[in-house]
């Protein structure tokens, strides 16, 4: 598609590899050599995630002659404003990038439950969507659970403190009696998530949750 050879891209991709920090923590250098121009595209990536993202979508858009807007609005009825179908498209390219960025971390694998079923997995924002527009594509301000302990951590009813252990709101403890929230919920109280290799959850959202979002013990 881009008219690259594998071997082309490989090289390209360890060029870039040498500027990740995360691979650089690990002594993980990739090649040692690049281009001026790998620095600039790297960094103007890292400073605006959202922009970069979209205008690669509109570049494989190009190349494959596949409309973008079809892709994400491919079944939608509304007709909506050329500005607001812009507006929407954008925002799923993110949610799609931010969403393949947290589960390949994982290992496509829940952090509480390693439940390992793509169609049940959400890639969870520790600081919400809304309130952090500079971190909404850091995969560091993610973490990959099962749909219903993500609606758990979005409604603050459990957090991961620093050390990334489970605790539990006093609000579902009340609901220990049942079955399925025993089963669910307590059996995991005080136990670690499952810790990426790459982009684990920084403290300083983790600490925002449980300030913030979380209901308390």
């Amino acid at each position: 598609m881009i008219s690259r050879s594998p071997s082309a891209l490989n090289m390209k991709i360890g060029n870039i590899g040498r500027l990740d920090p995360e691979l650089k923590k690990k002594d993980i250098t990739g090649l040692t050599h690049g281009a001026k121009m790998e620095e600039l595209v790297w960094n103007e990536f890292n400073s605006d995630r959202e922009k970069l993202v979209y205008e690669a979508e509109k570049i494989i858009e190009q190349l494959t002659n596949q409309s973008v807007e079809n892709i994400y609005l491919q079944s939608e009825e509304i007709d909506y404003s050329s500005q607001d179908k812009i507006r929407l498209v954008k925002t799923r390219i993110n949610q799609n990038f931010f969403r393949s960025s947290v589960l390949s971390a994982y290992n496509n694998t829940c952090a509480i439950t390693k439940i390992k079923i793509n169609e049940f997995l959400v890639a969870s924002h520790i600081k919400p969507w809304a309130e952090d527009k500079n971190n909404r594509l850091n995969p560091h301000n993610g973490i990959c659970l099962n749909s219903i302990h993500d609606r758990a951590f979005d409604r603050g009813l459990i957090t991961i403190s620093r050390d990334y252990k489970i605790i539990i709101s006093s609000r579902l403890k009340d609901f220990y009696t049942n079955e399925f929230i025993d089963d669910v919920f307590r059996k995991y109280e005080g136990h670690q998530i499952l810790i990426p290799k790459k982009f684990k959850p920084l403290s300083e959202f983790l600490e925002y949750h449980n300030d913030v979002i979380f209901k308390g013990v």
